[in-house]
């Protein structure tokens, strides 16, 4: 095991990953940006190294610094969080070259699984359901088009090194994908510095479904179980909840042994989600892995009792797996909503300012992932989450019993700000939300204005 790990991250997930090693005993290092000087993970990390200004390709994107602080305080590992440098293989690599344990997967196996196209082949070579498109780049309008014309209307473009929801465009006719490839293209090289893209064909209605899986330096692969994250707003998940509504046993084993074959073809090590796209017949496509540990994590915590950053830790520092697939079990249920500084009614604008109030809710089986406390800034540099708050119950619906009471009980206040949180109620007083038959489309059909 390791004696001192740096957290190359910010926010909740800084404090989340400084407790699970709290647990470990092990001693952390806090990397801080100059905005982030008096932040909550900088208090609770047992030492705190500034890294640069507030810009985060200055300073949490700046490789050469946070090697730098990791060297200079001592530390034989770093945990990249979610974001940032958590999916980078030349991060990794360095990371190795200067005798650092990066926790999460080995660079080749982000760099086939960041690479969606390579991501989408090997799958479909894994005997995993696609969508029809291309497995590889295509490299040009005319080669976009004659593919669009195959697979039928409406199509999308997705980058080849894209991630997080974004650089997703859909294109409904020929017309509208000769004034989208383009820029598509663009984006995603001024987002990602890799201007390929590929395509498949558009599914308009259907769940977004992950299935979380942990892998192991000793061949062991296990999934924990799935997260419906159908609710979302341009790619961007806002709600997440776990088991989903929409599989029953069958239907969740036949998905979960699809995603191990998934992972096992990438030869998958550390904590990563295998991603779906489910319809209302049951049948599901693949449509990426993301090869780090995910925002909504908490929710499948929840209902496995798996302490999942914990978990990465131990297999970054080459221990087996402690369970086996017949050790998952899955009970009750368990939401996430993010609280982020955000005006719903003026297009999810960020709004960033200082918390005046911050006063978390409990009770049992109410969980809050935060850093926030009253006083915080909520700078305008980085994402604007708040908070996570997370609760669970024996069932779904005293599980949304519970997540009222507990948005009831927050509060978050201060001059100017704004917050996600009457958008959350909004979604769970939704009929369709409570009946649990949300799609991907849910809140700009539903919620729109």
């Amino acid at each position: 095991m390791f004696s001192r790990v740096l957290i190359a991250n910010r926010g909740e997930i800084a404090v989340r990953i400084i407790r699970a090693c709290r647990g470990l005993g092990l001693s952390t290092v806090a990397a801080y940006s100059t905005a982030d000087a008096d932040s909550l993970h900088v208090a609770l990390a047992d030492e705190a190294v500034c890294v640069g200004p507030a810009a985060p390709r200055q300073s949490y994107l700046d490789i050469p610094n946070v090697i730098g602080a990791a060297l200079r305080t001592g530390a034989d590992a770093v945990h990249p969080g979610y974001g940032f440098l958590s999916e980078d293989p030349y991060f990794a690599e360095i990371c190795a070259q200067n005798g650092i344990t990066f926790i999460g997967p080995p660079p080749e196996v982000m760099e086939s699984a960041g690479d969606k196209a390579i991501a989408r082949r090997l799958m479909g070579e894994a005997g995993l359901p696609l969508l029809p498109g291309t497995t590889e780049p295509v490299a040009s309008l005319d080669a976009a088009l004659e593919v669009a014309d195959r697979v039928g209307y409406p199509v999308v473009l997705k980058a080849v090194a894209g991630g997080g929801g974004r650089g997703i465009s859909m294109a409904a006719s020929r017309a509208e994908l000769r004034e989208t490839y383009a820029r598509t293209r663009s984006g995603a090289q001024a987002v990602f510095g890799d201007s390929r893209v590929y395509l498949e064909r558009y599914l308009p209605v259907a769940r977004h479904i992950e299935f979380q899986v942990l892998g192991d330096a000793h061949g062991r692969i296990v999934h924990l179980g799935e997260r419906d994250c159908s609710v979302q707003r341009r790619h961007q998940k806002l709600v997440e909840e776990g088991p989903s509504p929409a599989l029953d046993d069958d239907l969740r084993a036949e998905m979960g042994e699809a995603a191990l074959r998934g992972a096992k073809a990438l030869g998958y090590r550390g904590a990563g989600t295998v991603e779906f796209l489910l319809d209302d017949d049951g049948r599901y496509w693949f449509m990426e892995m993301n090869a780090r540990i995910q925002v909504e994590h908490p929710v499948t915590e929840m209902i496995t009792g798996v302490d999942l950053v914990t978990e990465q830790i131990r297999i970054a520092a080459g221990e087996p797996l402690t369970l086996d697939q017949a050790d998952v079990r899955l009970t009750g249920h368990a939401i996430e909503v993010r609280v982020n500084a955000e005006d719903p009614d003026r297009g999810f604008a960020p709004t960033p300012g200082t918390l005046a109030e911050f006063r978390a809710p409990g009770g049992p089986g109410v969980r809050i992932d935060s850093h926030c406390v009253p006083g915080a800034a909520i700078p305008p540099y980085y994402d604007s989450m708040i908070a996570k708050l997370i609760v669970w119950d024996q069932d779904r619906p005293a599980c949304l019993r519970r997540l009222r009471t507990a948005l009831d009980e927050l509060r978050v206040e201060g001059p100017g700000l704004r917050t996600t949180v009457p958008f959350h109620r909004r979604v769970l007083e939704h009929p369709v939300f409570r009946a649990g038959e949300t799609h991907t489309d849910f809140v700009d059909r539903h919620l729109r204005g």
